[in-house]
């Protein structure tokens, strides 16, 4: 038996996540298997506002930015995975494990970001995941967190 893979580009992704410009760090979700795992793709580009400072003459992606790419990620995969679409989905940094930059993400890259679930289900408040973001194949970032879900607009 297979499980057909999901997918959400940037309307999607605008329909489940609040972020915005130039906040919103993920281009589109790929490879969703339900609220298990999936695939974010971000194009780094050089007209991002955080290059202007970071640093002048040597763009390099924040990892703190990194790290928030791979949690937007992980929750356009529990928008798509648990049908939350259209719902004011909330979802807060609890925790950040084991968190490690391996190489930098300057313009140019695309960024991908792996997430899955370690322990969490549907209907669940707290989900942990891994993340693992990678250029060409390359880590560039990885890091366990802890998010809570909140459900605005079913008053959860």
């Amino acid at each position: 038996m297979t499980t057909e893979l999901k997918s959400a580009d940037i309307q999607l992704i605008q329909r489940i996540l609040p972020h915005r410009y130039p906040f919103l760090l993920v281009d589109k979700v790929v490879d969703i298997d339900s609220y298990k795992s999936a695939r974010g793709i971000k194009n780094v580009t050089m007209n991002e506002p955080h290059f202007q400072g970071h640093f002048p003459g040597t763009p390099i992606m924040p990892g703190v930015t990194i790290v928030e790419a791979m949690a937007q990620t992980a929750g356009v995969m529990l928008g798509v995975g648990m049908d939350l679409v259209d719902t004011d989905l909330l979802i807060y940094f609890m925790n950040i494990d084991k968190c490690k930059f391996r190489r930098k993400v300057v313009p140019g890259d695309v960024l991908e970001m792996h997430v899955e679930t370690l322990r969490g289900k549907p209907g669940g408040k707290i989900f942990k995941f891994l993340g693992r973001a990678t250029v060409d194949g390359e880590v560039a970032a990885e890091a366990e967190f802890t998010a809570m879900v909140d459900r605005q607009a079913e008053g959860a």
